[in-house]
């Protein structure tokens, strides 16, 4: 063994050492449930009609996190469950609430007025606010965010075929994760409290 010998073993344990460590502080992250952006990129801005009766941004609640869903007041099923599991996931935060937003953006605006929007939202928590507006400009959101909606007659009415999924959207405004239909308020708060812990 030459002199070198005992100083290059040195130099790989250590290296192996902090492999090792890095490793772990990866694992010990925390891992979203929800779909991730990789690399988290900037959410689409957005101007609509809010269902409080002023002007929506998005861009207005930097430094919160955001969750944006999108559907319609009329519809039977999907859009009041995930209603309701973001009303439970936002009692859960406990005091953390107040530092979370929900918007929900109509897929129906020949229906979805600012009125009708915030007595339907009310039923689940007063703080989630509504956007609507012309219908071309909500296909527009539409079309940045990757939404689909398709109307279909159902008798004499017509109901609307439309992705299910919501963004959660960091403090900074970076689209973070894509939250498929069916996730209980508790996969909700978990991924919403690692957002929130975040800058």
């Amino acid at each position: 063994m030459t002199g070198t010998g005992p100083k290059v073993h040195r130099a790989l344990l250590l290296a192996l050492a902090l492999v090792l460590l890095l490793g772990d502080a990866a694992a010990d992250a925390p891992a979203l449930k929800a779909g991730v952006f990789t690399p988290a990129r900037p959410a689409p801005d957005f101007t609509l009609l809010g269902s409080d009766g002023s002007e929506l941004k998005l861009s207005r609640y930097r430094g919160k996190v955001v969750v944006v869903a999108f559907g319609f007041t009329s519809c039977p099923d999907v859009c009041p469950v995930t209603l309701a599991t973001l009303a439970q996931a936002r009692r859960k935060l406990g005091s953390e609430a107040g530092e979370l937003q929900v918007l929900y953006i109509t897929v129906d605006p020949d229906r979805d007025d600012a009125a009708r929007m915030h007595s339907y939202l009310a039923r689940f928590d007063a703080t989630f606010l509504g956007g609507t507006g012309a219908a071309d400009r909500l296909a527009a959101v539409r079309e940045e965010y990757g939404i689909t909606a398709t109307k279909r007659q159902a008798g004499d009415s017509y109901l609307m075929a439309h992705s299910s999924f919501t963004y959660l959207i960091d403090r900074a405004g970076k689209l973070r994760a894509l939250m498929p239909y069916g996730h209980t308020a508790d996969d909700y708060v978990h991924d919403l409290r690692i957002l929130l812990a975040g800058p």
